[in-house]
């Protein structure tokens, strides 16, 4: 009895304008969902199920966190993000009272209504595939260990499943994490760590399984900032031949993401903090007994799994009570391995209970005489396996031991390449890959689209050692080599711009590129091919965002080439990809401009411009990093000129974008608001699609700096407008990077019109968000604003180590964009705590700075501030501080900054009025303020109008 109403689970209950799908677990208000945790849901769905009803503190703790023991506080601390989320209180709604001493009541009245259907296993469009297998259809014997792992996993977070090859641990994780997928709101990511051949690429198959880009040296670091406080499930299935780098990745997470649950697979424990080790046993078999009846026999599941296995592979009688002593006793000689099971009870078909029995004695009866125990279980498989290939014809035995060079999943014309010779040997290598397939040598892999087959682990290893034994391993490892660099070669969606398709559907074939990889730069193997396939494999990595082994094996193959090779087109193409791999990964600049240079030069060479537009957005982002605005302004104008004679849309709408963002650091504002404009209006167009290169996605970045632009041109409602819908959409497609850009170059527009509220609510979440995902430069961008936001508070101290830090860090990585802002504020905050010195110092270096750069759009600022310094110094005065007041303005007038002009001109109001010009003061400021049109209630406007009110009552 559970006290709950007579709902449904695709019930959705409905109260004030909200609505709760039970079975989807969703919250809505309207159309909108409500974002929450997953014990805040498992509360609201119990008191909104039982409406009216008093539901004791005991019992909705025993839901929200089953088998653990909280304090009653951690109840209170959902109860009060219900009441947050629904606006408990506001306007007189109310929707969850507090009944003191017994527990809590859900008071508002609630409908009922069928809910939409709620497919179990399917996910809604456009979201991204939870990377979990199917479910067997029937698991035999396991039921106990997976209640057992799921509720060791539910209490201790870290479980690994530890046995043997073949005992059937995936299967268990699988069942496991099917039972426990409501529990984590589907959040289970299934990484099958057996296609990886360098231990030092699971944090990053980690963090594609789950859909984030490693962006930092530290992989572990940064997965477990990914992670934070989510609470998902990670099934981290064959960790024994990466288990140390596993080892790492599962301590770390389980000690730093509260809620990250992991369930490991091994032949071996991982031996590290946290870890609980399930011990996963043999099945149970039949003991030895000569009157052993089928249906006794038929209680122990190692006979069950047989007699099933066996009417799968054609034998069709059913178990007689004179066969059960002779399954019983396949069972116990198999030692009750599943896999073993699977494959002796394939043959019944064929030779019988009693063949399958004969086989199995004469091929095991040295190895077993004398033996009342089992051999080491990797010796009984070898062993199993050993007999079963014995069983095999010798185009069987060729074939399944050149299929052993796959790593993972592979497809029958990859299969049919290695397991032939010619093109006439095809129709043979498919009829024996059938004959391999039907008894259960290999696998077929339900995926979307092509089938796709794969080898077990254990019967991998033994079809690998035979391949050695004859000698063939080379031949085969330098064909597997040549059949995915041809694949990938002529394949047009891997080959076409970087970034303009989706290649996710590739990421299957990732495994054998990185083993063929491997084979071809290793001391056995053939560099010439390797070269061929590091080429052809470039823009599947940078597909798939595994840029840091994009960069390695580019380096590898470039330091290969031999003169003949060097200028040639496979040269562009590495040097291409390995610059924009090296955007992100690289600490060189020098190194990356010099890839991106020489891969412009060859395909200037050569009249293939695919990537030009790509290579020279690049070359510009690397440029606007380092602060050199000049070269940056030549390489979007260089980027123009091919793309407007090639009518190529989406080509100019990028152009645009990156002329206007340069205008805009560089302080042409007009001309930034031209081209800012115009792509806007061409991306809107029908049809144009906007490509996304190194993962800035323009329909964000423009807006941001097209709102920077016309704030600085005296449009600050637009600029506040603009801003605001950039940022959100950022948030809405959830890309890290987007996200982090947005906040970092929007927020500045909120805190330059006084909305210190917006500025410090956007600055906290930039650096949440760079920190959780380990983008270090913009956490130092988040750091510094915050710096910013401190002075301009007041709050001089803090706000002056703030930006202290924060340039310290942006100079280490060379995001040089920002460092004259965070200068000039640091110099201003230097200006308020009366060191005068140091603060002329820093603005005079912020001012060479924008100088070098050819301008900066906040030159006219750095010259105001300047102004401020040098009036508070007695040997320079307020003549100095004038003539500098007199250059910002005139600079702010040249780039058509009218907000600039602004602040300079009430710097000079004052500095008049001092003097005793109040009448030139007000005239002067007058002149600037009446152009303005909009963003009267900005703090500069207020401030202007409230001085002529002031330099008007006293003239």
């Amino acid at each position: 009895m559970n006290g709950r109403r007579d709902f449904q689970a695709k019930d959705a209950l409905s109260f004030g304008p909200f609505s709760l799908l039970v079975a989807g677990r969703l919250l809505k208000r309207a159309d909108e969902p409500i974002p929450l945790g997953g014990r805040a849901l498992d509360v609201l769905i119990t008191l909104a199920e039982r409406a009216g009803e008093v539901v004791s503190y005991r019992e909705l703790i025993s839901i929200a966190w089953p088998n653990v023991t909280v304090d009653e506080a951690n109840l209170r601390v959902q109860i009060a993000t219900l009441r947050k989320a629904l606006g408990d209180g506001e306007g007189g709604a109310r929707y969850i009272s507090n009944v003191a001493g017994r527990g809590y009541c859900f008071v508002a009245p609630v409908t009922r209504s069928a809910g939409p259907s709620i497919p179990a296993e399917g996910n809604a469009d456009g979201e991204r595939p939870r990377k979990l297998p199917p479910r067997l259809a029937r698991m035999v014997g396991r039921d106990e260990a997976v209640r057992a792992v799921s509720e060791q996993l539910t209490i201790g977070r870290f479980v690994s499943i530890v046995g043997p090859g073949g005992i059937g641990k995936t299967t268990v994780a699988i069942s496991v994490a099917h039972a426990l997928l409501n529990g984590f709101s589907g959040a289970v990511s299934f990484v099958d760590l057996s296609a990886l051949t360098n231990p030092q690429l699971v944090p990053t198959a980690v963090a594609s399984a789950l859909g984030f880009m490693v962006q930092t040296q530290d992989p572990f670091g940064s997965l477990v900032a990914f992670l934070g406080d989510k609470k998902i499930l990670l099934i981290l299935d064959n960790c024994e031949h990466v288990i140390d780098s596993a080892a790492v990745l599962a301590e770390r997470v389980v000690s730093e993401a509260p809620q990250a649950h992991i369930l490991a697979t091994s032949r071996e424990a991982l031996r590290v903090e946290g870890e609980r080790v399930h011990l996963l046993y043999s099945l149970d078999c039949p003991p030895e007994h000569r009157k052993l009846t089928a249906a006794e026999a038929l209680r122990y599941p190692a006979a069950q799994l047989f007699v099933e296995r066996a009417a799968a592979g054609g034998y069709c009688a059913a178990l007689s009570d004179i066969d059960a002593p002779i399954v019983a006793t396949i069972c116990r000689r198999l030692d009750g391995i599943a896999l073993a099971i699977e494959l002796a009870a394939s043959r019944a078909g064929s030779l019988g209970i009693r063949g399958v029995a004969e086989l199995l004695d004469n091929r095991f009866s040295l190895l077993w005489h004398g033996r009342r125990t089992a051999l080491p279980r990797h010796q009984t498989l070898n062993a199993m396996l050993d007999w079963s290939y014995n069983l095999l014809s010798e185009k069987e035995r060729v074939v399944l031991s050149r299929l052993s060079v796959f790593v993972g999943d592979f497809t029958l014309e990859a299969a049919c390449f290695l397991a032939s010779e010619t093109e006439t040997d095809e129709a043979t290598a498919i009829e024996t890959l059938e004959s391999l397939l039907a008894k259960s040598l290999i696998t077929s892999v339900p995926v979307h689209g092509p089938t796709y087959y794969r080898l077990l682990d254990t019967t991998r290893a033994y079809a690998g050692a035979k391949l050695a034994e004859r000698g063939e391993a080379n031949r085969v490892a330098r064909r597997h080599v040549s059949f995915f660099s041809k694949f990938l070669q002529h394949d047009e969606i891997v080959q076409s711009r970087f970034g303009e398709q989706d290649l996710s559907g590739y990421t299957s074939h990732i495994g054998n590129v990185r083993a063929a990889l491997e084979w071809a730069f290793s001391a056995n193997g053939d560099v010439a091919v390797g070269v061929e396939l590091a080429t052809s494999a470039a823009p599947l990595f940078i597909g798939l965002s595994l840029l840091e082994e994009c960069d390695r094996w580019c380096e590898r193959a470039l330091a290969c080439l031999d003169d003949a090779a060097r200028g040639t087109r496979q040269e562009m193409i590495l040097q291409e990809a390995l610059a924009l791999s090296s955007m992100y990964i690289s600490g060189n600049a020098d190194q990356v401009r010099a890839a991106i240079e020489r891969g412009l030069a060859l395909e200037e060479a050569f009249g293939d411009r695919r990537h030009q537009l790509q290579l020279l957005y690049g070359l510009y982002r690397l440029l606007m990093r380092l602060g050199d605005f000049r070269a940056a302004l030549a390489a979007a104008q260089q980027s123009a000129t091919p793309v407007e004679g090639a009518q190529d849309p989406a080509g100019l709408v990028v152009a645009d974008f990156m002329l206007g963002t340069c205008y805009h650091f560089m302080g042409d504002q007009a001309a930034a608001q031209f081209y800012g404009e115009r792509g806007m209006a061409r991306a809107a167009e029908p049809g144009t699609v906007i490509p996304n290169f190194f993962g800035f996605d323009h329909r964000i970045y423009a807006p941001i700096s097209l709102a920077r632009t016309l704030w600085l041109r005296g449009f600050s409602d637009q600029a506040c407008g603009i801003a605001r819908n950039a940022v959100d959409g950022a948030a809405s497609r959830d890309n890290p990077l987007s996200i982090c850009v947005a906040l970092a170059y929007g927020s500045p527009v909120f805190l330059w019109s006084g909305d210190f509220r917006t500025a410090g609510d956007y600055v906290e979440r930039l650096i949440e968000y760079a920190r959780r995902h380990s983008i270090e430069p913009y956490r130092a961008a988040g750091l510094g604003l915050k710096g910013a936001l401190a002075i301009a508070r007041d709050e001089v101290g803090p706000g002056v180590d703030l930006l202290r830090s924060a340039l310290e860090t942006l100079s280490a990585k060379k995001l040089n964009i920002l460092l004259t802002l965070f200068a000039g504020t640091l110099a201003e905050g230097l200006r308020m705590t009366g060191q005068v010195e140091e603060a002329l110092l820093t603005v005079n270096g912020a001012i060479a700075r924008a100088t070098d750069c050819g301008s900066t759009y906040d030159m006219p600022e750095l010259l105001r501030i300047k102004a401020q310094i040098l009036a508070a110094m007695p040997r320079h005065g307020r003549a100095s501080a004038m003539g500098c007041l007199a250059e910002a303005i005139e600079v702010a007038r040249v780039q058509s900054a009218l907000a600039l002009e602004l602040r300079s001109t009430m710097t000079l109001a004052r500095l008049l009025a001092e003097g005793g010009q109040r009448d030139q003061a007000r005239h002067e400021l007058a002149l600037v303020h009446d152009r303005f049109t909009e963003g009267f209630q900005t703090e500069d406007l207020k401030q202007a109008r409230a001085l002529l009110e002031d330099l008007q009552s006293r003239s």
